[in-house]
């Protein structure tokens, strides 16, 4: 993994920094978007800082420099409208610029797929989400729409309750319904090494969750 260099969005967050870790693990080279470097904790070699917001061409632009992947973990920025489809546009463009395929995302169980066949409380999560937070649960949608459409490599990854613990305890995979109620995140990890090693879900909206 020495010579692959992913680019990661989201990587400071809460499931991101399991994901960072993981990454380094597996000694992978990163470079991180972040809004404040000198705040961040991560401290490697294999880490390089590019300072700016994912809805900034120019900053995503750079940050994809010299990339062989993208993985995004963006959560919902505190007070701020939306982000995910504007973010998705602005990645798209860039890896389009820099000849990138390999695009790798997370997001909610409430997003809804052609080939879903969701279970009740899938359903009833689904829909408590778009009743408590309609415009974020909305864009996200809208997000999976864009990739739909879009011709690169991309698996977006449905989530439900993530729990931050760096012990894993294995997982599954399902592209059509949610069995279970949480991940731990650093599985969540796991998962994103084994697809830019393996891309066994390309073009696909997996739902990922512990047994």
């Amino acid at each position: 993994m020495k010579h692959i260099t992913i680019a990661v969005i989201g990587g400071t967050g809460k499931s991101g920094k399991f994901v960072v870790e993981e990454l380094l693990r597996q000694q992978f080279h990163l470079r991180l978007l972040v809004r404040n470097p000198e705040k961040t904790a991560f401290k490697n070699d294999h880490i390089t800082f590019v300072q700016g917001d994912v809805r900034d061409y120019a900053a995503v632009d750079k940050l994809l420099h010299d990339c062989q992947a993208v993985v995004s973990t963006l959560g919902q920025p505190t007070g701020e409208r939306s982000v995910f489809s504007d973010a998705t546009r602005t990645i798209l463009e860039a890896m389009q610029k820099n000849g990138l395929k390999r695009y790798i995302v997370t997001t909610g169980l409430s997003v809804d797929t052609p080939a879903d066949v969701k279970n009740e409380q899938t359903k009833a999560a689904t829909e408590w989400m778009y009743a408590h937070y309609p415009e974020t649960t909305i864009d996200k949608q809208k997000e999976y729409e864009l990739l739909a459409k879009s011709t690169i490599d991309w698996t977006l990854i449905r989530l439900p309750l993530i729990r931050e613990t760096p012990n894993g305890v294995g997982f599954t995979a399902n592209l059509t319904d949610c069995k279970g109620t949480s991940i731990i995140a650093a599985d969540l990890g796991a998962f994103i090494v084994d697809e830019i090693v393996q891309g066994n879900y390309v073009q696909q909206a997996p739902f990922l969750y512990n047994d």
